[in-house]
């Protein structure tokens, strides 16, 4: 027998950090004991009533049947709740609102509703690679467009407008921006929105760090007119602490929920009972002092120490970044980025991210998570310190 994969499978690599978790898991075994500060996975529990609430469900009896695809009313109610508490948006729970296993299902479900095999998808460079794998095994060609510093890694929207748009269905975007921290601005979400409009194109904001070191948190639905071109998605990962419970969503106009509910019910079914009323109960209950010092106050005291670890590798770095990452560009004798994170990894054992990973325009840029504690972060900063004085 000669058995080979699909075709498909050549278009994509194996995900970057699937790949050097394995190598980091070797370093470990060997007894090198490496720092990840690699991986944006929020290290803090959820609130203590959000653990309760899944405790006491799970307890029942009758809980553990299958759900209903689009989610339990309760979680669609409560998701309406916080886009209304957070961003002032009106949604409709029972149509606006899909929960979703996470932004990677989200980009699945929502490009096989919307983008035909050859059909153009515009991603961010840098941005997040699943825009750009997800779409190539779906058929999709991609066309990148720019995010640079020189622009706080916004949109260049003369350069988008001389585009040849008229194969493109779908855009992704994503602010605050993974992985370059650029915060999302009501400027930039108004021209996305006309942008759409003028092209007849769906926009995906992808918005799961609006939380994440940022004292006014915006979404691209508080614009007139957002919700008849384009869809958000939110998550719980990042600002509930909650990245292996796998809750996001996704909102829009209810013909665009339908269309990916369409998708999505003939793929998987619903999240356990007991997630997502606890899911809700976070929703409903965590107050604003637990979003204060979870979400600002720890990351804060992080991101002081990632600050110090950039400065030791001769990286600059613009302190208005938001979110749960330190973005960086390199020294210029670095021939690129990889150079710098391989050393640090094994002079160091310290496991940062490389921005190529992110992009071509991620070339000459690292990335330092703050999704790990204080303590671990220091001795981090100790141990790059003494690899660099060495040299």
């Amino acid at each position: 027998m000669s058995i080979i994969p699909a075709e498909r499978l050549s278009l994509v690599q194996e995900y970057y950090f699937s790949r050097k978790l394995k190598e980091v898991a070797q370093m470990n075994a060997e007894g090198k004991d490496i720092i990840s500060l690699a991986i944006g996975s929020p290290d803090m529990p959820p609130s203590q009533q959000t653990i309760d609430k899944l405790c006491e469900v799970a307890q029942q009896p009758t809980a553990h049947g299958y759900q209903p695809t689009m989610g339990t009313p309760e979680l669609r109610e409560a998701m309406a709740g916080f886009y209304k508490r957070a961003y002032g948006v009106d949604i409709d729970a029972k149509s606006e609102v899909l929960p979703l296993i996470g932004s990677k299902e989200g980009i699945l479900h929502t490009t096989l509703a919307f983008v035909n095999p050859g059909d153009e998808v515009l991603v961010p460079n840098p941005g997040y690679p699943t825009y750009t794998s997800l779409s190539k095994i779906l058929g999709a060609k991609i066309v990148n467009y720019n995010l640079r510093e020189d622009n706080d890694w916004q949109p260049d929207f003369d350069e988008l407008e001389a585009m040849d748009l008229s194969n493109v269905k779908l855009m992704w975007t994503n602010y605050p921006n993974m992985p370059t921290g650029g915060n999302a601005r009501m400027e930039t979400y108004e021209r996305l929105v006309k942008f759409a409009k003028d092209h007849n194109i769906v926009v995906v904001n992808d918005n799961p760090y609006s939380f994440i070191l940022n004292e006014k948190p915006l979404s691209i639905m508080m614009v007139d007119g957002a919700k008849d071109c384009c869809l958000e998605f939110n998550s719980m990962s990042k600002s509930f602490n909650m990245p292996g419970w796998r809750v996001g969503m996704v909102v829009g106009n209810a013909q665009f929920v339908n269309w990916i509910l369409k998708v999505k019910s003939n793929i998987d079914s619903g999240t356990f009972r007991g997630i997502q009323l606890a899911a809700a109960e976070a929703y409903n209950t965590n107050s604003a002092d637990w979003h204060q010092e979870y979400n600002i106050n720890v990351y804060r005291r992080r991101r002081d120490i990632a600050e110090q670890i950039m400065t030791v590798l001769g990286c600059s770095f613009d302190k208005n970044q938001v979110g749960m990452f330190l973005w960086g560009k390199i020294p210029e004798h670095y021939s690129n980025c990889e150079e710098l994170t391989e050393k640090v990894l094994h002079e160091a054992c310290v496991f940062i991210t490389p921005g190529f990973i992110f992009g071509s325009n991620g070339d000459r840029y690292i990335r330092i998570s703050l999704c790990a504690n204080e303590e671990k972060m220091t001795a981090a900063l100790e141990r790059c310190k003494k690899a660099i004085s060495d040299k």
